[in-house]
């Protein structure tokens, strides 16, 4: 039982459900603000640059990037994972938050569901243009074919992060849209706009709340979830393998799965928590993503966080243990004392020190903190990206074969472009579907009332 006497209200002002939708769809059914436009401008100018350095890569291959010989993963790799780690939030908060009962996630997961769907877009853009050609992709495809025996290699990295990310991306999609269903039915019903009616109705599915309906909605919600679930673990524990099956020192390690599905976690945590305040902050949702959210994301950033250290001291530790002059050399000599030194102690300094300022609740309670700080945690999340991609290619086991990589300004566009299209995306996401599951709200609407009542109406029930 969720004790609002201990652990803060659910929603805030004592809310009829009828107020709990009107509240919720108002910000759709109002004149759009001016900062959307700007911000909107803002997004599709990068989605711009991203397009032209899109058409640079294909017309001119990936030649035209900062790699070599040496470093043949650059910032394509960097954020093809960093975006992955970002889309894990919405699974995460919507499934494991489930099992483990917390009611508090019901005003965040619709929030964190969308931005899954619109990072895990951006970073399938990653591996399809790092194949060079990029109107070969069908080859990539196990398909039956009239190519004779030519089928994928699927001992390939490549071919496992395609089927990892298309996988994620459709259960992630169908999660988050039959979610909304729901929703869309209440905004069907009380919009007084005929296009609004007809085009919400025709996503609504004919939805009208019997029982039949609810019970098949909630069916399909555990399916739903339970293949997602497994998702979380295995996409990442895919990606970490890319590196992971390899002999260069830096990557040859058994570590990288669960290191990587707890980052993963902890960055998709880290940016649910800047979408939250700002939707908090703009839209004036303090009665519903109240102090008791960002606590309880706090709180759980705090114990990831830990994870975070725990991990860079293993790899650390365990490369000064095993006695391997490789390992050695790559840790202490390259990243921690050496060219890298920059990037390694920004990945610490970002992902294990700073978040233990949540310890101090003046600071948890301060939503412009907690804004700064979720900013640095997915900013040292990059440079951890960066550290595992880069610093490992640069320096192998070979000195003769040893060269620096710098990005390419195409490189660069193509990481703007992609966060102009997460910015795009999420705009939408802000100004035509409800940000709070305004029925999952509802549903620990009681929660909030005191003990007593709750006690009284569980009678009557």
């Amino acid at each position: 039982m969720y004790n609002t006497e201990f652990r803060g209200k659910l929603i805030e002002g004592n809310k009829s459900l009828g107020q709990i939708s009107q509240d919720i769809v108002r910000p759709i059914d109002a004149k759009t603000p001016r900062w959307w436009f700007i911000s909107m401008g803002i997004s599709l100018v990068m989605l711009g640059l991203g397009l032209y350095a899109k058409y640079i890569t294909v017309t001119e291959g990936i030649g035209s990037w900062g790699l070599n010989n040496s470093v043949g993963w650059g910032w394509a790799i960097i954020n093809f994972v960093w975006w992955i780690g970002i889309g894990h939030a919405g699974t995460a908060f919507s499934i494991f938050l489930l099992i483990l009962r917390q009611k508090w996630r019901t005003s965040i997961n619709r929030a964190a569901e969308a931005m899954t769907v619109v990072a895990v877009m951006c970073a399938g853009l990653f591996p399809l243009l790092h194949m060079g050609r990029v109107w070969n992709f069908f080859f990539v495809l196990p398909y039956p074919n009239t190519r004779g025996p030519l089928w994928v290699n699927f001992n390939s990295p490549l071919f496992w992060d395609f089927v990892a990310i298309t996988a994620y991306l459709l259960i992630s999609a169908s999660f988050w849209y039959f979610g909304m269903v729901p929703d869309f039915a209440t905004i069907r019903d009380t919009t007084k706009s005929k296009i609004k009616k007809a085009v919400y109705g025709f996503f609504a599915f004919g939805w009208t709340g019997s029982s039949k309906e609810w019970l098949r909605y909630e069916a399909l919600a555990f399916i739903l979830g339970g293949i997602a679930a497994v998702l979380v673990v295995s996409v990442h524990s895919i990606v970490s393998t890319d590196f992971a099956v390899s002999v260069v020192p830096g990557w040859h390690t058994t570590i990288f799965p669960p290191y990587f599905v707890v980052g993963a976690i902890f960055s998709g945590f880290a940016m649910v928590l800047t979408l939250v305040t700002m939707i908090r902050k703009l839209y004036k949702m303090n009665d519903f993503i109240t102090d008791s959210h960002v606590d309880a994301v706090t709180r759980v950033l705090i114990f990831v966080s830990l994870i975070m250290g725990t991990a860079y001291f293993t790899e650390v530790f365990i490369a000064w243990y095993s006695a391997s002059e490789y390992e050695y050399y790559m840790f202490f000599k390259n990243r921690v004392f050496g060219e890298y030194a920059f990037q390694f102690w920004a990945m610490v300094i970002c992902n294990a020190f700073i978040p233990q300022l949540f310890w101090w609740k003046k600071i948890r309670s301060n939503i412009t903190a907690v804004f700064i700080i979720s900013l640095f945690i997915n900013l040292g999340m990059w440079f951890e990206r960066f550290n595992i991609v880069v610093t490992t290619l640069a320096k192998d086991f070979l000195p003769a074969a040893w060269a620096g990589y710098s990005p390419s300004y195409i490189e660069i566009l193509l990481f703007i472009g992609t966060l102009g299209l997460f910015g795009a995306g999420v705009l939408m996401f802000f100004r035509y579907i409800p940000m709070i599951a305004i029925h999952e709200v509802k549903s620990v609407a009681k929660y909030d009332k005191p003990s007593h009542e709750r006690k009284h109406r569980n009678h009557e029930e």
